[in-house]
């Protein structure tokens, strides 16, 4: 499905991909890592969840094609 050079943490139900990461802040690059295993996966739905924050509904952004 896809390239050795990918490497997406979660697909939920071959529907949702869950990007996880532990960073300060999130960065344009994560979204767009998350955008690119959406489109070569054709999933429509991202989660990019960040767990170095103190509320982790603070660290959760939803991403929809």
């Amino acid at each position: 499905m896809l390239d050795d050079d990918f490497r997406v943490d979660l697909i939920v139900d071959g529907k949702v991909i869950v990007e996880l990461k532990v960073v300060k802040e999130l960065v344009p690059v994560h979204e767009a890592q998350l955008l690119t295993y959406m489109k070569l996966t054709k999933c429509r739905v991202g989660l990019l969840i960040n767990f170095n924050v103190v509320k982790l509904r603070d660290g959760i952004k939803r991403l929809v094609l």
